[in-house]
C-alpha cells in the first residue's frame, strides 16, 4: 500500500547500528554460506504491485539494491512474484520456496497468516514480512520469521502538522486505502499532528474499501479526493497504495494540494504534492538480505520509528515554497519532542 522510503537499522548484530528498534528477538542459528555462494532471494509484491509509486516500488528498490550491492542477478538469484488474488499469495510464497530460496520476503500485512503456515512447514528457510501482524504471544513468533513494523502514526503526526499549518480553509482531508488496523494508524497520527497545531481545524476521513482491492482503485481514490476537495478541504494526505494515484488526479483538478505516502511522490503530480511521508521499506528489505547473506538473522518485530530514520516526511528543493521556514522550523520542534517522548502520538482515531 504506499512510496520511496528511508528505513534504519539496528538490531541485526552489528550491521544494524545506530538505526531500527528491535523487540522480541532472538538469534536464529545461521549455517554459514559455503564459500562463494550468493544469497538467494525471493519476494512476493503487496496487492497493486510494481507500478504503484508507492510502497511495492520502494520494496523493489531494496531488492535493486541488492542486486547492485551483492552481485545478484535479477531474475535468477533474485526473484520476485506479483499474486493477483489472495489464494496465490500463499501460493507464490510456496513456489519460492521450492526455487530453494534463503530468504522470501512478503510485503504487507495481508501475508501475515500466509507467511507463518509456510514458515512453519519450511524452518530452514528464513522469511520477512514488511507491517507483519505478531502473534499475541512472544512465545508464538517462529525462529524463521521477522516482522518489519514502522511507527506510521509518527510520520503522518508530522505531515498533518504540516497540513494543519499551510491549511488556508482550515479544512483538510484523509483518503485510507483498506479500512485496517495498519491503516488506521495513519489517520490518528495524521488527525493528531493536525489538531496539535491547530485544533480548529475540519478534518474529513474516508476509505476506499474494506478489502485489499482498496489498495488498487485510483477512480475511488478521484471519486473521495474531489468530494473532499468541494468540502472546501484544501489539502488532502492518503495512505491508499495506488488508489491514492487518484486522490492526485483529483488534486490537479481542482488545483489544491496533497500528501503523499510510504515515498517521495513528488513526481506524481508536479506542484500539488505538499510533502510524503515516508516509510523506509526499501532499505529494510535491503537490510534483512545483508542478515541472511552475513549470517545475522534474528527473529522476533524489528521496529522503524522517527528516532532510527525509518520513518520520515519529505522536505526538499521542491517543496520549501510550500513549507515556510517558520512551518519548517515549528515540525522540527515537534519531531524533537515526538522522539524525547514529550508527544505522545495516538495509534488509533
Amino acid at each position: 500500500m504506499l512510496r520511496k522510503l528511508i528505513l534504519p537499522l539496528v538490531g541485526i548484530g552489528l550491521i544494524f547500528t545506530g538505526c531500527a528498534k528491535q523487540e522480541s528477538q532472538q538469534t536464529v542459528s545461521n549455517a554459514p554460506s559455503p564459500a562463494g555462494k550468493k544469497v538467494q532471494v525471493g519476494l512476493v509484491f503487496d496487492i497493486g504491485g510494481r507500478g504503484d509509486k508507492s510502497f511495492n516500488d520502494s520494496a523493489y528498490a531494496g531488492l535493486e539494491r541488492a542486486s547492485k550491492e551483492f552481485g545478484l542477478e535479477m531474475g535468477k538469484d533474485i526473484e520476485y512474484i506479483e499474486p493477483t488474488e489472495a489464494p496465490d499469495r500463499e501460493n507464490a510464497l510456496r513456489k519460492l520456496v521450492d526455487k530453494k530460496k534463503d530468504i522470501l520476503i512478503a510485503v504487507g500485512f495481508i501475508f501475515s497468516d500466509d507467511v507463518n503456515r509456510v514458515a512453519k512447514e519450511f524452518p530452514n528457510v528464513k522469511f520477512a514480512c514488511v507491517d507483519y501482524v505478531p502473534p499475541e504471544k512472544e512465545s508464538d513468533y517462529l525462529p524463521n520469521v521477522v516482522g518489519l513494523k514502522f511507527k506510521e502514526e509518527e510520520g503522518s503526526f508530522l505531515v498533518g502538522a504540516i497540513a494543519g499549518l499551510v491549511t488556508k480553509t482550515n479544512k483538510v482531508g484523509f483518503v485510507g486505502g483498506m479500512e485496517s488496523p495498519l491503516i488506521k494508524k495513519f489517520e490518528a497520527g495524521y488527525k493528531a499532528g493536525v489538531k496539535y497545531v491547530n485544533p480548529k481545524c475540519e478534518i474529513f476521513a474516508n476509505y476506499a474499501g474494506v478489502t485489499p482491492d482498496a489498495f488498487k482503485n485510483p477512480t475511488k481514490g478521484k471519486e473521495l479526493g474531489l468530494s473532499m476537495y468541494d468540502k472546501s478541504a484544501d489539502i488532502i494526505y492518503h495512505a491508499s497504495g495506488s488508489t491514492g494515484l487518484g486522490v492526485f488526479e483529483a488534486a490537479r483538478d481542482k488545483n489544491k494540494l496533497a500528501i503523499g505516502v510510504d515515498a517521495d511522490q513528488y513526481d506524481q503530480a508536479t506542484g500539488h504534492i505538499l510533502t510524503s511521508m515516508v516509510k523506509k521499506v526499501n532499505e529494510s528489505v535491503f537490510q534483512e538480505i545483508k542478515a541472511v547473506k552475513d549470517n545475522q538473522f534474528k527473529n522476533g518485530t524489528r521496529m522503524f520509528d522517527l528516532a532510527s530514520k525509518g520513518i520520515d516526511y519529505v522536505y526538499d528543493e521542491h517543496n520549501k515554497t510550500l513549507i515556510p521556514d517558520k512551518i519548517h522550523t515549528k515540525v522540527e520542534e515537534i519531531r524533537a519532542k515526538i522522539i524525547k517522548g514529550e508527544i505522545k502520538v495516538p495509534s488509533t482515531p
